[in-house]
């Protein structure tokens, strides 16, 4: 079987074929560029939980020293403080949970981790200086053709296009890219400084030395390693450009504000202009062809960050590929990527949409939203802090991946088609791991919740009561499976089985040891019927050619 054919070096596409390599599919990067970054302190992303545990289970790096988890947020307005979250003191979290901190990263730092992990990774070829020109489709694979110092034609089993806003696989595709240009601008500034607040990120709405004017009332500081910040300041409609000298005014009042006084010393790193744009491709496969990332969709207003959408476009689809590449094409399940991403997608592009002109254009939430109790502050913060419509991670209730409803089904803290939260979880050879470190591994998880497991070692109860049960219905499964044991896990009864697709998300839960339920879940997270037989295994280890 010819690999998967990744268009794009970008964090996106390197996520993608680090995780078909996780689950034994080969993949050839084509990077049009030289094969590095370049530093850019003013191009950051901010990454929340699950998307910060992808990149470090992929990675095999913790990015804590490459980056900074925020200690807290603070929203201020004029000179007041709105609101105030330190993330660790769980009383701040719905619940009593402690509220995770995002992480807030240098694009290129976290490019560079994603090409140091691909480096020692024998099922990947990244090709330099590989500009895609042309692509052809054929029922049994598709053929890409490269320019260069020499032009290549590379055949390959798929072709996932993360080649950015611009895509050329999108134009070679003729699939259209409506959508929004310039719905924000911010002006941006890398500087090493120090600022009162200490670890945390800032946001500073209407402050008392810029109510309105050029910046537009409203600047973010975000902490970076070694002392250094992001500033961004939100810039008026338009495309009045961003002079040196603006910019510095920008920084020089800004600081002096933020200190009470004069400026203080500061050292400029970098600068830049973000503007973001809201676009959604209509479709995002053609045949053997797929689009991910900015190729697909264009979000990151209101403080959210298009990168994250990204990411998890290529832990669903790396899931999706994999039995398709070692089993043979299962339309279904291709076709799910679509129909589940999209929507998500979609929904958090309506949200920020239907908030933007009630955030920006100075009218009051009561106003226009029948019922709401929070202000423009708060909606501002859920955007930053990765929570609620504008922000949070979708879930794929409505997916036609999900099963019938099942007799035995009961309810959790955890919605069908949601992201799993992460518990300590025992793993067949015994060791205690974290239910998120065994995710992305080309299987199903299924998660016995055994109140008192823990306390003993595994060979006293892998035997014991419904185990061996539960183990014979497990290798029974339509696909490959791993059978993991959690003392709890948040609204489960003790003996509830949960099911787990690849990427983290919840099949089903199940009261107790059913396997009729258990397979018919299976099959359905799979697209339908699976048959699997040693003709259709594709042949593994297979590695980019060309021709």
């Amino acid at each position: 079987m010819d690999p998967v054919i990744i268009v794009g070096a970008g964090p996106v596409g390197l996520t993608l074929a680090l995780a078909l390599a996780r689950q034994e599919v080969p993949s050839v990067v084509l990077d049009e560029g030289p094969g590095k970054d370049e530093p850019r302190l003013a191009r950051t992303v901010v990454l929340r939980e699950d998307t910060a545990a992808l990149m470090e289970r992929l990675t095999g790096t913790p990015l804590t020293e490459a980056g900074v988890h925020w200690a807290g947020w603070r929203a201020m307005r004029r000179k007041q403080v709105m609101r105030e979250i330190t993330f660790d003191d769980a009383s701040q979290a719905p619940g009593g949970g402690a509220r995770p901190a995002p992480l807030h990263i240098a694009q290129h730092v976290l490019t560079g981790a994603l090409r140091a992990a691909l480096a020692d990774e024998p099922l990947v070829k990244v090709a330099v200086d590989s500009r895609l020109d042309a692509v052809e489709q054929e029922p049994s694979g598709v053929t890409a053709h490269t320019r260069g110092p020499k032009g290549t034609w590379w055949r390959g089993s798929y072709l996932v296009g993360c080649d950015g806003t611009r895509s050329t696989v999108r134009k070679l595709q003729d699939i259209r890219f409506p959508g929004r240009t310039a719905v924000e601008r911010h002006a941006v500034a890398a500087l090493r400084a120090d600022l009162p607040w200490d670890g945390q990120a800032l946001l500073h709405r209407m402050p008392p030395w810029r109510a309105s004017g050029p910046s537009g009332g409203e600047i973010t500081a975000r902490p970076l390693p070694d002392g250094v910040w992001r500033l961004d300041w939100l810039l008026p409609p338009g495309k009045d450009l961003v002079t040196p000298d603006v910019l510095v005014s920008h920084i020089r009042e800004t600081l002096a504000g933020w200190t009470g006084g004069q400026t203080p010393s500061y050292e400029l790193l970098d600068t830049g202009v973000h503007t973001v744009h809201h676009r959604l491709a209509r479709r995002w496969r053609v045949g053997r062809v797929f689009l991910a990332g900015d190729a697909a969709h264009c979000l990151g207003a209101l403080g959210t960050h298009g990168l994250d959408e990204g990411l998890r476009d290529a832990d669903n689809l790396a899931w999706k590929l994999a039995p398709a590449w070692h089993y043979g094409p299962r339309e279904a399940l291709l076709d799910s990527y679509q129909a589940e991403r999209r929507a998500v997608v979609a929904a958090r592009l309506r949200a920020a949409d239907q908030a933007l002109p009630l955030l920006r254009g100075g009218g009051g939430l009561r106003a226009y939203v029948p019922g709401s109790t929070r202000g423009h502050d708060a909606l501002l913060t859920d955007g930053h802090l990765g929570h609620g419509a504008i922000g949070a991670p979708g879930a794929y209730a409505d997916s036609p991946l999900t099963p019938r409803q099942l007799e035995g089904e009961t309810s959790v803290d955890t919605p069908r088609g949601a992201q799993v939260m992460d518990v300590r979880v025992t793993a067949e050879d015994g060791s205690f791991v974290r239910l998120r470190d065994r995710l992305g591994r080309g299987a199903l998880l299924v998660v016995l919740i055994a109140p008192g497991t823990g306390v003993w070692e595994r060979k006293h109860w892998a035997t014991a009561g419904i185990m061996p049960r539960l183990a014979a219905a497990v290798t029974a499964l339509p696909y490959r499976a791993e059978l993991l044991v959690a003392e709890s896990y948040p609204g489960a009864a003790a003996h509830t089985v949960l099911l787990v697709r690849p990427d983290g998300h919840l099949v089903t839960a199940l009261s107790g040891v059913r396997p009729a339920d258990l397979y018919s879940a299976a099959e359905a997270a799979l697209g339908g019927p699976v048959e699997t037989t040693a003709a259709a295994t594709a042949e593994a280890g297979a590695t980019a050619g060309s021709r």
